[in-house]
């Protein structure tokens, strides 16, 4: 007899906490089926099929409140984001921003920013945020990191040549691990030339809610990498 196939280990906690305001509940059911991206377990994702018009497209993986998400696809409507987050809280945040900022360039998955990725093209993305994923401190946990040698493979699959990615972090093992595995990849350089390029939030961040909280062991560092 075979093995099973197992999952991949969730990178991400809780999915769901404190009751939804009323206002939220109303958005989930109403406004999430209008932006929710295809199931990305029932077959590939054609991003540009769903906003044909868009100049590029953009992925954040662990939206949080969804406060940067909407600020980024406010500044730049004629860009497509797509926003993946298993905290059902986090998604219903972000659909008050979307609802009241107007924004029809945003598509959500409340789920597993890794399904997403696998169902995406080749090349299809100029940009790639990870701001403040759960950094799963001990050492035990440190399998559960979402950045691995066989993810930082997958968004080099997924982002076209000299395109983006952006890690932040206020842990400081979290950064060093991060660092360690991109450089450890043919396919991405580091774009850092000074600290201040990664002590230094960049000019075109919006800081989020998490961030301000300083729940970390250092102050956020910044880690852009740019696809080879």
């Amino acid at each position: 007899m075979t093995d099973p196939v197992h999952p991949p280990l969730r990178s991400f906690g809780r999915t769901k906490s404190r009751a939804i305001k009323p206002r939220q509940a109303d958005l989930l059911q109403s406004l999430l089926p209008k932006v929710a991206l295809p199931n990305p377990t029932a077959g590939p994702i054609d991003p540009k099929a769903l906003m044909p018009s868009v100049a590029e497209v953009w992925l954040e993986i662990g939206f949080g409140g969804g406060e940067h998400m909407a600020g980024q696809a406010a500044r730049r409507r004629d860009v497509l984001i797509l926003g993946a987050e298993p905290f059902l809280n986090g998604a219903a945040s972000a659909l008050r921003y979307i609802d009241e900022q107007g924004l029809e360039n945003v598509r959500l998955h409340v789920g597993d920013a890794r399904d997403v990725a696998a169902a995406l093209p080749d090349a299809s993305l100029e940009r790639i945020f990870i701001l403040f994923p759960d950094p799963w401190p001990k050492a035990r946990h440190n399998k559960r990191r979402l950045v691995q040698a066989a993810t930082v493979a997958e968004w080099a699959r997924v982002l076209k040549p000299g395109g983006r990615l952006r890690f932040a972090t206020d842990w400081a093992d979290y950064g060093e691990w991060t660092l360690e595995r991109f450089l450890a990849s043919d396919s991405f350089r580091w774009t850092a030339r000074r600290a201040d390029d990664w002590r230094t939030p960049p000019a075109d961040h919006l800081t989020t809610r998490y961030e301000t909280k300083g729940l970390g062991d250092i102050a956020p560092v910044f880690l852009d990498f740019e696809r080879l």
